[in-house]
């Protein structure tokens, strides 16, 4: 019997990229219906399939081995309830397989009675290569079928939820709300407080089950319930298969402004000229933003000399993580200090003025430096210095929503050291197979941009200081970049 699998459901299973699967697609390897794969021909592409060395199988085996670790259950398994009925959709489908097999064997009894009332010696014959051919389908041994059996796993253990009308796919862990795996995985749906009081996140059940993990002020009018409305915030996939209709920001107008006073979590060196500043927003309220936008970031005037201080700063962290805001904030070469204080916010953060615990308001986000919706095509990602920050945010959230094909970054920089972070960019160079990290000093950008012969069909992402940017944005024009393909954020 044939098994289907999502695109999503079948790179989840083997531990890749989707964006892997569609490549062995196109290039004739793996067949595919409508979108869908089937699971023998997933066994038969990956024939060496290891279940002991799956990521999948790994996470199940912990569980097995901490079965009495409370805080390990709550994070990485289902509620009791969610698995019993997990489990008990997976037996009624056994079920009905058992159904079949009795209707075949039902027929096969029908057709040897049927045999006896033909002539001799074809009722013979024909007795006789039935019962060989059932003979062979017993003894034969039976084939390799890890990919059914780490699929029926998976499907306890992770709900598959598929987002109307984008088509959207993302998996729920354990017992997390709907919106938080929905975040992890690069989504960007609607939602405000994050716990129940404000009803943004509201998303309505076109198939499956949720159930609610976390309490709700929030009071849905009759009609909202008879269609079967939730709050993504506070529910949980209860069954395998879960299909939402959702509401997602895909355009930088889809996200209202907010202001937030967020806390100081941590200010450390990048380097000897970039500082890395981790800001934590409340629980109850979180900045929603598109990977690649800035905000605006102010410090009170006890902490500056005169008026308050505004920078506005590209979010160097991803969407996924709306909790934890990173931002990289370059040293001056020069500040103007008054006694213990200085005259503009970085530094402010360059002189240690901006301490851990301390509140810094963010208010935002800007900006229309994001990904294309719905593009497939190749990404190209162009790094001047500290234009490294709001391609961060990009890279992040391209891998978490596999938006690309390939990714090739190029950073340059101006001076020695300017690729600040240096080991998380090899770290995406060896961990992803289609990700190419290239870095080089700013004199030597045209010539590497010239060579790349991908850049005409690649979405193109430019970042850095303003001076610079403009002459990177003619080297990208000259090699045939197209004006709709090339997006530019001068700092």
């Amino acid at each position: 019997m044939t098994q289907w699998l999502t695109l999503s459901r079948a790179a989840h299973l083997l531990g890749i990229s989707r964006v892997s699967l569609q490549k062995r697609i196109r290039e004739g390897e793996l067949p595919s219906f409508d979108g869908m794969v089937d699971a023998e021909d997933l066994q038969r592409a990956w024939p060496q399939l290891d279940l002991d060395a799956s990521g999948s199988f790994e996470k199940t085996r912990a569980i097995r081995e901490d079965a009495f670790a409370k805080r390990l259950r709550e994070r990485v398994l289902p509620s009791q309830e969610a698995l019993a009925q997990r489990l008990f959709a997976q037996g009624q489908e056994l079920a009905e397989l058992q159904r079949t097999l009795t209707r075949y064997h039902r027929l096969v009894g029908d057709l040897r009675s049927r045999l006896a009332s033909l002539p001799q010696p074809l009722a013979a014959d024909l007795g006789h290569l039935l019962d060989e051919g059932l003979a062979r389908a017993i003894s034969a041994p039976a084939p390799r079928d890890d990919v059914r059996a780490l699929d029926a796993m998976l499907r306890v253990m992770s709900a598959h939820v598929t987002v109307k009308p984008s088509g959207h796919e993302f998996f729920v862990e354990g017992s997390e709300t709907l919106l938080k795996a929905a975040l992890r995985a690069g989504l960007a749906p609607n939602y405000g407080c994050g716990n129940g009081n404000c009803g943004l996140c509201k998303a309505r059940v076109v198939s499956g089950e949720a159930r609610p993990v976390a309490p709700s002020d929030y009071g849905f009018s009759e009609a909202e319930k008879a269609q079967n409305h939730i709050l993504m915030c506070t529910c949980t996939a209860h069954s395998s298969d879960l299909v939402l209709e959702v509401l997602e920001a895909g355009l930088p107008e889809d996200i209202p402004e907010q202001r937030i006073v967020t806390k100081v979590r941590a200010v450390d060196a990048l380097g000897e000229d970039m500082i890395r500043l981790h800001l934590q927003t409340p629980r109850s309220n979180r900045l929603r933003f598109l990977a690649g936008q800035r905000a605006t970031l102010g410090l009170s005037a006890g902490v500056a000399s005169g008026d308050d201080l505004h920078a506005e700063l590209p979010v160097a962290s991803c969407p996924c993580d709306d909790r934890n805001l990173i931002f990289h904030v370059r040293r001056p070469a020069s500040a103007d200090f008054h006694g213990d204080r200085a005259s503009d916010f970085a530094a402010c953060v360059s002189a240690g003025l901006v301490k851990p615990g301390m509140e810094v308001s963010v208010w935002g986000p800007w900006g229309r430096f994001v990904l294309e919706r719905e593009s497939t095509r190749p990404l190209t990602l162009v790094a001047i210095d500290e234009g490294f920050a709001p391609i961060n945010s990009l890279i992040e959230h391209a891998i978490a929503v596999d938006a690309a094909e390939s990714i090739t970054l190029y950073w340059a920089a101006t001076r020695p050291g300017g690729q600040y972070l240096p080991n998380q960019c090899r770290a995406w160079a060896s961990a992803l197979d289609e990700f190419h990290y290239r870095p080089l000093d700013l004199a030597g950008l045209p010539a590497a941009l010239a060579a790349d012969g991908a850049l005409a069909g690649s979405d193109v992402f430019l970042a850095g200081p303003a001076a610079l940017v403009a002459p990177a944005e003619a080297a990208l024009r000259a090699v045939g970049v197209p004006a709709a393909q090339l997006h530019t954020e001068p700092l």
